[in-house]
């Protein structure tokens, strides 16, 4: 998948979760997301956030100890934005195309593609990741290293996708749409739950 295409779903996706957030009443803003401790307005704050250059996460960095992960959740949970100011910014995403430091056009992809899982997931919202566009999302997940591997990948079982030619790990077979192994390999749910072991 080339960059003019990885963008075109960001850009879908982003502008799809722009409509969606916009659609919500105050106290589905409040709900629980699919991010642990995070609520709908935790996770629409952070994807707001994508285009953040370096002046915009030193205080995050600073309070967080310059620990990653404290940075971003940090800039999450105190970020100012009102509701419409978070939606008009990731509306405005779509004609920029920047990118936070030291991150390719792959970040903001697994990202939004996971991120609006977060929040359709609990709202009851069927919200299909394509599978090829899963499956991109997945290896870059798999190919982050330092601080921004967020997740472990696992050591004990093969995951094959079953609506894509896609396949990691070694051991005992699990099969599982593509998209059941990304929320799988991201943390949302249990590897152990996504399919069938073969």
């Amino acid at each position: 998948m080339d960059s003019e295409e990885v963008w075109g779903h960001v850009d879908r996706e982003r502008a799809y979760l722009a409509n969606l957030l916009e659609s919500l009443p105050a106290e589905d803003w409040q709900r629980q997301s699919l991010c642990e401790s995070w609520t709908i307005r935790d996770v629409g704050a952070h994807v707001s956030m994508a285009e953040a250059g370096f002046r915009d996460i030193l205080w995050p960095a600073v309070r967080s100890g310059f620990s990653y992960n404290g940075m971003v959740r940090y800039a999450a949970l105190h970020n100012p934005a009102s509701h419409e100011e978070i939606v008009t910014t990731i509306r405005g995403f779509a004609s920029t195309h920047r990118l936070a430091p030291f991150i390719s056009e792959l970040e903001p992809l697994l990202d939004v593609m996971v991120h609006v899982q977060d929040i359709c997931i609990p709202l009851g919202i069927e919200r299909a990741i394509p599978p090829d566009v899963g499956a991109v999302a997945a290896t870059r997940m798999l190919a982050l290293r330092g601080p921004m591997r967020l997740w472990r990948p696992p050591t004990d079982r093969r995951l094959v996708a079953t609506d894509v030619e896609w396949s990691f790990g070694d051991g005992p077979v699990v099969e599982a749409p593509m998209q059941a192994i990304l929320l799988g390999l991201t943390g949302r749910r249990p590897l152990s739950s996504i399919g069938q072991t073969t």
